[in-house]
This record gives C-alpha cells, structure tokens and sequence, in this order.
C-alpha cells in the first residue's frame, strides 16, 4: 500500500527543537520516497479537516509531533477513521509514547514511523470527553493547571510546580461506585489510567496496558504528608500497589483496581486534567473504556 503522511508539528509543546525536527522530518521522509505534508497544530485543538485530507488525499497516517494533549485532541478527533496514528514525542511528559516503547529521539521515532507496525489500542471517554491515556482528579491536576500558566515548560518547570503544590496539598472527598459497589474516601488524588506512567518515565499504574480493555484505578488516599511522599515513591515508582480489595482498602495508603467503566461522584469539585491538559471540573464523572480506538505506529514487540 503507498503510503501519504500528515505531519502535525505543535509549534510550543515541550522546550523546542522544532527547526531541527522539521529539517529531519523532510531530509528522511523525502529519502524514504513518501509524499508527505508538514501541518501546524492550532489552538483551538479542532481537527475536523483532517478528515476530508484524509478521503480525498488517500492520507495513510497523521504524525503528530507534540505532547500528549495534542495527541489526544487529534486521536479524538479521528475516531473510526481508517488511518494510522504516529508519535514523535515533543511534550513535557510523552506519558502515551515512552509506554508505548517510542523513542523520544527524533531519528529513532522516525524510524519507527517508516516501519510501518501500527496496532490498535484502547482509550477511554470521561464524562464525553476523549482521553487517549490518563486523566486525574486532585493533586495532580491542580499541577497540570498551574503548569499550564507558566511560560517555560520542560521537566524543570514540572518538578517546581509538584513541590510547590506538595507544600499545599489538602485531600479531596469522592465516591467511586464500581460495578454496582460505592465507597467513600479522601484522597490526595485519583488517577485513571490507560497508560503506566504520568511521563518522563514517572510510573502510576505498573499493571497498566494500552490493549487490554481495562482502565487502572489508582486513589491515594489521605494521609499524614510525610507518608504521602514515601508512598508515591516507594509504592508509585517500585510498582508495588496494593490491588483493590473492599475488606482492606481501609489500611492502604493506595488503592489499585481494574475495570472497563466506573462513576466518580466529586463533590468538593476537585480540579481535572485529561492527557496533562488543565479541563473543566465536574460534580460527577462517568468513565468508560474504548476498546481498540485507534492504530498507533509503535516497534515491533
């Protein structure tokens, strides 16, 4: 099959290099023999027209050259549409590329794309919202809102924005009812995820897979803030969550469970990211799995 390439550059995500990408993306694309087009990302995330290119073009895979947010808003955006979805990961986090064994490095991410291995994965809807990966309720989000406002991103910027909002951190009160059960708790936050990580290799969900049908569940709860650090680190980063157990959850600092669908009742209104995007709070959020929602080019396993 020819194959016809759309690549979608996000001009600010991540901390630049964006001359570079571009000169290696035409000098090894050209050298492969692909026709292909280099397309600006825009900010107000609407994509629509990349359908239309698509059928009338005969496009075989959309790059996107960005972050996890816009390789959410894209993947969204081109549900059911027979096309594969490639990565070159310029985020701050790249949580969906690095879990999907993606190099950040632009040559090796390349080559990955002219490989031409794509395979389907899942993704979820929160609330009619599309997420290809993670979103979280509580601590974590109220980072990716106060990230959002500065003007330098990068890892750096990250790091300083987590400290300052672990200075602050107040728990949030939720109800999660899970196939037909409900409890209550206070947590720092709530992580649903499709992927393993947050990014930058910061492992959330060890047991997470990107084609298993299952989103992971990972609630920490309230604790005394000294456990609250050494539980994220020793628990988050060795991978060692407890997995959910109603008789027990009462004596673990963090709850880890599976499930296809769930409700999460947030009546404090705790702050929401979806893909490391700041969104719109809700008293109620209604979760649920997408099996096989789209082809995403990765190596070969």
């Amino acid at each position: 099959m020819n194959r016809r390439i759309i690549y979608l550059v996000n001009p600010i995500s991540g901390t630049g290099g964006k001359k570079t990408l571009i000169k290696k993306i035409e000098e090894k694309t050209t050298l492969q023999g692909i026709p292909f087009e280099i397309v600006y990302t825009n900010a107000k995330g609407d994509y629509q027209f990349l359908k239309e290119k698509i059928l009338l073009e005969q496009i075989t895979d959309i790059v996107i050259c960005g972050g996890d947010g816009t390789v959410s808003k894209v993947a969204g955006s081109l549900l059911n549409e027979n096309v594969n979805i490639g990565v070159i990961p310029m985020g701050s986090g790249n949580g969906l590329a690095l879990a999907a064994k993606i190099s950040t490095k632009i040559d090796s991410a390349l080559a990955i794309i002219f490989k031409g291995n794509a395979a389907y994965i899942d993704s979820f809807i929160i609330n009619g919202s599309f997420s290809c990966m993670l979103c979280g309720l509580g601590f974590d989000a109220q980072v990716a809102h106060d990230f959002s406002r500065e003007t330098a991103r990068g890892l750096a910027t990250y790091i300083k924005q987590t400290i300052i909002n672990f200075i602050r951190v107040r728990p949030w009160t939720f109800e999660i009812t899970n196939k037909g059960q409900s409890f209550t708790t206070s947590a720092y936050f709530i992580s649903i995820a499709n992927s393993n990580q947050f990014g930058n290799q910061f492992t959330i969900a060890p047991k997470a897979s990107l084609a298993d049908g299952l989103l992971d569940i990972v609630v920490v709860k309230k604790m005394p803030k000294y456990r609250f650090l050494w539980s994220v680190l020793k628990q988050v980063l060795n991978g060692k969550l407890q997995d959910y157990d109603e008789r027990s959850f009462h004596k673990e600092d963090v709850l880890y469970f599976q499930t296809d669908r769930l409700i999460i009742q947030n009546p404090a209104a705790a702050p929401l990211h979806i893909d490391g995007d700041p969104c719109t709070t809700s008293s109620e959020f209604k979760i649920e799995i997408i099996p096989n929602a789209f082809k995403l080019l990765q190596p070969v396993v």
